[in-house]
Order: structure tokens, then C-alpha cells, then sequence
């Protein structure tokens, strides 16, 4: 997730050079239009495409927006659940979330959206590891939502509902796989998040005044429309098929496996093959429109914006370029997969392979993009265990934001790490370090400008040859998993040489700013 922009001094700044670049790449992405015509039934579906830059017989030039008449529909593959295993913990700063005897592997969601009922209708299959012999185990699933038929290996069992835990009466065996099927209907209402951003005060299933859906769910809230062990140390693979009324299309993560229409109904399909966090999951369903272009690397950006979208596409579409210095710095882009969908949303959330971003200037504006383009190496690639280690997600990534501001002439670095360490000391008074912050003050500044200074502290020490060394190194060590906070500081210590414990603590856990500097040995 992108920093709250009206939670820092730094904001005004960068709105006000944000105009400047946005001036400059308005010359370079010149805007077109296409159109589109009623398919008929049974025929692939083509959203006619976004604003675009150019338009070529042969394809895209790297780095243009290609006008294209529909997006590229890959082959479904068998999902490796292998790939999947967890090792699932109760969260310490919101233990009423999630279940740690259960390692969810594989989600198989139908999900089927009514937008003038404004109802649900669903099924899920839900594959998992019992991570420890238990006489029961429970889901998190939406109160609003009704639970029909419900089985466990083909047999039906019982079950309760308390609130949003959905209770499985059947015992589970440590380390025996499982699969659970439900169906379930309703209106899904989102959660109340536990913070006083000014970006967002709830998360997960969110209906438009016009029926459409958009979904952010960090810290919980992927529960408020899928049953999910919602924690962010239990990754699993996705399969998710959605079907909307025509011209809409739904959109999730990964690969579009599948995008038809019966003359009434849209369905699109979605597979996600490696593991993700239930956070990272987005579900949009809208009247969208589709274009795309690609990195110097040979990456496919796929853009998905509502139709009629009239500004923004300059930032947006910035995305293959950002890729491009993100991987100089980072390595490769992790997954196979990139795409990004904008909402109705006012923030922003780095949900794996298909960033969602709320239709507004900032969070449109290449920084903005560029953070959530970062965080699929820091946050999705490598995620927290516990919600505690959030700041593990935003430091690298908000350090990452100043250099491409400072790299693309929208903010000098010296000026941003001025304004943040003077800062810092009122961001741990208010909601204290960026390693115990207050639970009720979820997302707020501390997280993402504090350890963003640990880092540049650690870079400017190391140089930049050695810093993004590690910084890879600990990505490729960690690929595709969950972890804790001790686990990264014992990587930069064992990479270094340094003993770094006390720097550590200072900035994470400390309550004050501490002085400039890093331990020599």
C-alpha cells in the first residue's frame, strides 16, 4: 500500500512536482481511442482499449500502449500445491484473524455477481494442509454472507458461525491434506479497518453506487467475499472464474486463463501459480476496458481502466518503464504475470500481479505506481509472517519511491530524507516505531518514513553496489515465503559483518529518532 497522502508534509511537495512531470510525460503518451462491437454468443470477449500511444500491425513498440482488441488469454495449468506450504502462526497484533492449524494451498473460487441485487452467489474450494492435529478448525468468512452446503472430502459435517469465523465441526490430522467445498450467497459487506488513514477506513468487498465491486484488504478483509484463513503467513494458489452481467468484466489475479460470454453474462478466469498472501488478493468487477504494453525486459503490462477513464493514463502507463529500473536495482520481476486494475478506490494496493489503484492523480502518478510496482518484491515476493513486521513491506519500498523521485526528477533525494528525519520523531510520538505501533492506527506514517531511513542509512554506508547486492540476495534466499523480522536482520548482519543488532532495535523498536550512522564492524 502506497503512504497516506495526508498524513505527511512530504505529500505537498510531491503533488506539486508531480504537475511538472506529468507536463513532460504528456508529450511522450499521446492519447487514442479504439472502439468495440457486441461479440457474438459464445465468442471471446474484446473491451475495446484504453486511451493508447500507438498502434502498429505487428504489435506494441517496448515501452507504448498497444490499442488492443483483447487481452492475451493463457492456457490454465495444473497448480503445484507443493509450492504452497506454509508454516502458519497466530497473528500478535490481530490474533483474532486466522487460523494457524490450517495451511490453505489452493483457493478454487466461482464467483457469480449480481450488481442490481447486489448479491453474491458463490462456491469455493478450499485445499489445504492441516498444519496440526486438531478437533476442529475454522475459516474466516463475511457474516453477511449465508453458508448452503458444506463438505469435507465429499462428506457433509457440521459447522457454525460466529460472527466471521466459520467453525468446521471434523477433526484434521497434522500434516494430512484436505479439501473443503461450500457454497455460500449474500450481499458481502466490507470490514471495518483499524486505522484513521484518510485514504481508507475499511477493507475487503466494496460496492459502487453503480453495483460495481472493488476490493483492498490489508490488513484483513479478504474474508468479507471468499472463506480464507486471512493471515499473512499462510500463502496458497488461486484459481478464481467470475461471472458479470455484459459489457462488465472481472478482474483478479495472475493469468486470464479464460474471458467468453453467452450474450448476457461475462465470464472471466483468473490463475495465480505462485503463492500469495490473502491480502494480496483483489477481485474488480466493472465496465473496464483493456490495453497493454511492455518493458525493455520483455515484459507484458496489462492495464485494465474503467471505460470513459479521461485522465491519469500518462502515470499510469508509466508502469513497463518503472519495471525496467525497479529490476536494475532489484532483479528480475518475480512472477509471469503483470498487470493493473484501477477502482473507485482513493488509495492504493500492491495485490500480487495485478496492482489495484484508486481512480485519483496521486495514486495514478508514477511514484505512486512505482511503490506498488516495488512491493512485488518487497511485500509479495518476500511477505511478513505477522502484522507487526508490516514496516518489513513499506521500508524498502519507500526508500525505493525517493530514489526513482530523485532519479525521474520529481523530488531530490537530500530534500526528502531532510523532511523524513525531521519528521520522524513526531511519526513515533504519534503512533509509535514502525515495529509496535499502535493496532488502531494501522498504515500510518511510521511504517513506511521511518525504516524508509534505516535503509538509506544502511545504502548510503554500504554503497549503492552493496546495498542492492543484499537487497536481491535476501529476495532469492526467501522467494515465495512469510517471514520475520529476525530473519531479515540476521541476513544483513551475516552479509555484512556487521553487528547491527542495536541499529536495528533503534529504528524498529526505539523511541526516538536515532542518530545518523551505521555500526563499522
Amino acid at each position: 500500500m502506497t503512504a497516506d497522502p495526508g498524513s505527511s508534509a512530504l505529500a505537498a511537495v510531491v503533488a506539486t512536482r508531480l504537475r511538472t512531470r506529468l507536463a513532460v510525460l504528456s508529450l511522450v503518451l499521446v492519447a487514442g481511442c479504439s472502439s468495440t462491437s457486441d461479440p457474438a454468443d459464445d465468442e471471446l470477449v474484446t473491451p475495446s482499449a484504453a486511451p493508447s500511444s500507438a498502434t502498429t500491425d505487428t504489435g506494441a513498440e517496448q515501452g507504448a500502449v498497444a490499442a488492443t482488441s483483447a487481452p492475451v488469454i493463457s492456457p490454465a495449468v495444473e497448480q503445484d500445491l507443493d509450492s504452497a506450504l506454509s508454516t502458519p502462526v497466530e497473528d500478535s497484533v490481530y490474533p483474532a484473524v486466522g487460523d494457524p492449524r490450517i495451511d490453505a494451498l489452493l483457493y478454487d473460487l466461482d464467483l457469480d455477481w449480481d450488481p442490481e441485487a447486489r448479491r453474491l452467489e458463490a462456491s469455493a474450494i478450499v485445499t489445504f494442509r492441516a498444519a496440526r492435529t486438531a478437533p476442529r478448525f475454522q475459516l474466516d468468512l463475511g457474516p453477511r454472507l449465508t453458508v448452503g452446503r458444506l463438505a469435507l472430502d465429499g462428506e457433509a459435517v457440521d459447522f457454525a458461525r460466529r460472527g466471521k469465523d466459520l467453525v468446521v465441526k471434523a477433526r484434521i490430522r497434522a500434516d494430512q491434506r484436505y479439501e473443503l467445498t461450500l457454497d455460500y450467497v449474500g450481499t458481502p459487506e466490507p470490514a471495518q479497518a483499524p486505522t484513521t488513514r484518510s485514504d481508507f477506513s475499511t477493507t475487503g468487498f466494496t460496492i459502487t453506487d453503480t453495483g460495481e465491486v472493488w476490493t483492498m484488504q490489508e490488513p484483513y478483509g479478504a474474508y468479507t467475499w471468499y472463506p480464507v484463513n486471512d493471515q499473512p503467513s499462510d500463502k496458497a494458489l488461486y484459481d478464481v472464474t467470475v461471472h458479470a452481467p455484459m459489457p462488465w468484466t472481472g478482474i483478479s489475479n495472475g493469468r486470464l486463463t479464460e474471458l467468453t460470454n453467452d450474450g448476457k453474462t461475462t465470464t472471466s478466469s483468473w490463475q495465480l501459480t505462485e503463492p500469495a498472501s490473502s491480502y494480496l488478493v483483489t477481485l474488480a468487477i466493472g465496465d473496464y476496458t483493456h490495453s497493454a504494453n511492455t518493458s525493455a525486459s520483455g515484459l507484458r503490462v496489462d492495464y485494465w481502466t474503467p471505460r470513459g477513464m479521461a485522465t491519469g493514463f500518462d502515470g499510469l502507463q508509466t508502469a513497463a518503464e518503472s519495471v525496467d529500473w525497479i529490476e536494475e536495482k532489484l532483479g528480475p520481476y518475480p512472477f509471469d504475470s503483470l498487470g493493473l486494475v484501477v477502482t473507485d478506490s482513493m488509495s492504493a494496493m500492491e495485490t500480487q500481479t495485478m496492482v489495484t489503484l484508486g481512480n485519483n492523480d496521486y495514486v495514478l502518478s508514477p511514484q505512486v505506481v512505482a511503490h506498488e510496482l516495488v512491493h512485488q518484491w518487497y511485500g509479495d515476493q518476500v511477505s511478513p509472517a505477522d502484522w507487526s513486521d508490516v514496516w518489513l513491506n513499506e521500508g524498502m519500498t519507500m526508500l525505493m519511491q525517493w530514489l526513482y523521485e530523485d532519479d525521474f526528477d520529481i523530488r531530490p533525494l537530500r530534500g526528502t530524507i531532510q523532511d523524513a528525519r525531521a519528521g520522524d520523531q513526531g511519526l513515533r510520538d504519534d503512533y509509535g516505531p514502525p515495529g509496535a505501533y499502535d493496532p488502531q492506527q494501522f498504515g500510518s506514517s511510521n511504517i513506511y518514513y521511518t525504516p524508509g531511513l534505516m535503509w538509506n542509512e544502511l545504502r548510503v554506508a554500504l554503497g549503492d553496489d552493496e546495498f542492492f547486492r543484499i537487497a536481491r540476495s535476501w529476495l532469492e534466499e526467501n522467494d515465495n515465503t512469510s517471514v520475520t523480522r529476525e530473519k531479515i536482520f540476521e541476513h544483513w548482519e551475516t552479509e555484512t559483518g556487521r553487528e547491527l543488532s542495536d541499529f536495528f532495535d533503534a529504528w524498529i523498536t526505539g523511541p526516538t529518532t536515532p542518530a545518523p550512522g551505521v555500526p563499522k564492524g
